[in-house]
């Protein structure tokens, strides 16, 4: 298994250019094949050409797109590409409608096959959640921009917890952490959150770490222990660290947020 979660970013920017040289790094050849699964984002035509322009003619990958909103490929040629890509990078939008096509289609048996072979999997905003057992999503904002709410959309279940991406953004008035805070203290569970700029790389040896492009980024444990929501930054260290910590919920009482 190798994971890379990104919590967010702008390619246009190169704002996630030392998170995506690692990417390459992790795939362990020079110029990878680099898939793009747009499914989030209705396989938008600009987000694609972004993509090619960036992973392509920037940093030298080999690029190819799967489309499953306004193409019909077949499930040979779904697997094909699935399975010749070195690295399957899935882009950001509509979580909950992606996670619905891909289970239609059977990308989501695929992904699996891949996340046991040597394939990296990386992504941002909805192409970090669906790594997790589930994530904190603005899926209902593509149906009712006016009106709606964040919901906990099951992923493929590759990475334990429930993730938060954008974790230090502002919608609907309230900064992200504090409804992902909100959701932890109805729901329990254990979160991890991730900045913008910021991702968590898991290797299949059973290890972690945080890495970062924008010096303060980080990421957060977010658990609920003795009826109150903890919050716990994540140590950002050079070398990886064994998958455990990740989990342990060891906080001192006085640290949590009510």
């Amino acid at each position: 298994m190798k994971i890379v979660a990104i919590g967010g970013g702008r390619i246009i920017s190169k704002s996630t250019i030392s998170i995506d040289k690692e990417i390459i790094r992790l795939s362990g050849k020079k110029h990878p094949k680099l898939l793009f699964i747009p499914t989030a984002s209705a396989d938008a035509e600009d987000y694609w050409r972004r993509i090619q322009n960036y992973f392509g003619v920037f940093l030298k990958c080999e690029t190819d797109a799967l489309f499953l909103i306004r193409e019909r490929p077949s499930k040979a040629v779904i697997e094909r590409k699935i399975s010749a890509a070195d690295i399957i990078y899935v882009g950001g939008g509509n979580t909950l409608m992606m996670m619905r096509r891909w289970r239609r289609l059977g990308v989501d048996k695929l992904l699996r096959k891949a996340c046991g072979k040597e394939t990296v999997l990386c992504g941002m905003s909805a192409g970090s959640i669906c790594w997790f057992e589930s994530g904190h999503s603005d899926s209902m904002s593509f149906y009712d921009p006016r009106k709606w709410g964040y919901i906990n959309v099951r992923g493929l279940g590759f990475i334990k917890g429930i993730n938060c991406p954008h974790y230090d953004s502002h919608t609907l008035g309230t900064a992200r952490r504090k409804r992902f805070q909100t959701m932890i203290r109805k729901t329990g569970g254990f979160g991890i959150a991730i900045e913008d700029n910021c991702a968590i790389e898991f290797i299949d040896d059973g290890r972690f770490r945080v890495v970062a492009s924008k010096l303060r980024a980080g990421a957060y444990k977010v658990y609920k222990k003795n009826g109150r929501v903890f919050t716990e930054r994540i140590a950002q260290r050079r070398s990886f660290t064994p998958l455990a910590e990740l989990y342990k919920t060891n906080l001192p009482p006085m640290s949590g947020i009510r």
